[in-house]
C-alpha cells in the first residue's frame, strides 16, 4: 500500500459521482467538501467491509467517534486504532487523520463533529445488523449514512459565502442520492446479507421512495443563488436520476461516457444561468 497518493488522486480513486464536482469547487470551500467527503468515506469502507467482522466495526467506529469527539488540537490516536487493521482497511480509511487537516480550520471542527456522528450512528446499524422493517427505520437509516451530509453541506455552503437553504430539504437531498445507491447495489447487499427494503417493499416501492426524495433534493438545489452550491449538488442529482432511469431499464449501472456528459452537463447548466 503507499501512501504517496495526493488527496486529489485518492478522491478520484474512490468516486466518480462526486469527484468532478468536488475539484471544480473555488478554493476553501474545495478543501472543506473534499475533507468532508474523504473523511465520511473513510468511515463508509468500514461500514461496508467484507471481511472485518461485526465486533471489529463496531469497536473501530466507537473508536472514532470516541478520537472525534476530543479537542481538535489534542493527539491524534485513530492511526494507532487503525493499526491492527492496517492492511485489511483501505487507504482512503487508514489516512482518515489526514483528511480532516484538509479543511480550513474555522470549519475543520464541523467536519470532525459530522464523522464523529456519523461514525456512532453507523455502529448502531452495524449492531442491529442493518435490520430494517419499515418506512420509520429507512428513514432513520438514510438519515445516518446520508441526510445527515445533506446538513453538513448545508451548514458548509453557509460558512464558505453566506448561501442560506433549508436543512430539511438538505436532508431530502441526501437521502434521494443515498436511496438510488441502494437500488443500484442491492444485488451486491444481498449477497452479503443485507437487505434495505422495509417489510413487504417492492422495486417500485422502493423507486418511489427515492423519487419522493430526490424532488426533495430538486427544491434544495432549485433554492441556491447560481454559484459553488448549486453546481456541486446539480452533477450528483443528474446522476441519480439517470441511475434510476437505467435501472427501471434493467440496466446495472451507468457507463463512464454517460457519466461524464451528465456532469459536463450540469457544469454547462450552472454557468448559462
Amino acid at each position: 500500500m503507499s501512501l504517496e497518493k495526493s488527496p486529489n488522486d485518492v478522491l478520484r480513486e474512490t468516486s466518480r459521482t462526486f469527484y468532478l464536482s468536488i475539484v471544480r469547487l473555488p478554493p476553501r470551500i474545495m478543501e472543506a467538501v473534499m475533507s468532508s467527503y474523504l473523511s465520511l468515506r473513510a468511515i463508509d469502507e468500514i461500514e461496508d467491509h467484507e471481511k472485518l467482522d461485526k465486533f471489529a466495526k463496531i469497536n473501530l467506529l466507537r473508536g472514532i467517534n470516541d478520537e472525534f469527539q476530543s479537542p481538535l488540537k489534542s493527539p491524534r490516536r485513530v492511526s494507532l486504532l487503525f493499526k491492527p487493521y492496517l492492511n485489511e482497511l483501505p487507504e482512503v480509511t487508514n489516512r482518515l487523520d489526514e483528511w480532516v487537516d484538509l479543511a480550513p480550520d474555522t470549519i475543520a471542527p464541523r467536519i470532525r463533529q459530522a464523522t464523529a456522528d456519523m461514525a456512532q450512528r453507523m455502529a448502531y446499524w452495524v449492531a442491529r445488523d442493518w435490520r430494517i422493517t419499515n418506512r420509520r427505520d429507512l428513514d432513520r437509516y438514510t438519515f445516518s449514512v446520508a441526510g445527515a451530509v445533506g446538513v453538513l453541506l448545508t451548514d458548509l455552503w453557509s460558512w464558505y459565502d453566506g448561501t442560506t437553504s433549508r436543512r430539511r430539504d438538505g436532508i431530502g437531498y441526501g437521502r434521494g442520492l443515498q436511496a438510488v445507491n441502494i437500488l443500484r447495489n442491492r444485488f451486491e447487499d444481498l449477497g452479503r446479507g443485507v437487505d434495505f427494503f422495509p417489510d413487504e417493499w417492492t422495486e417500485e416501492d422502493f423507486r418511489s421512495y427515492a423519487r419522493d426524495n430526490l424532488l426533495r433534493g430538486d427544491i434544495y438545489i432549485s433554492s441556491f443563488p447560481p454559484g459553488p452550491a448549486r453546481e456541486f449538488c446539480e452533477g450528483p442529482q443528474l446522476l441519480a436520476y439517470a441511475t434510476l432511469e437505467a435501472l427501471s431499464r434493467g440496466e446495472l449501472k451507468l457507463c463512464r461516457d454517460t457519466v461524464l456528459s451528465l456532469l459536463g452537463e450540469s457544469t454547462g447548466r450552472t454557468l448559462a444561468q
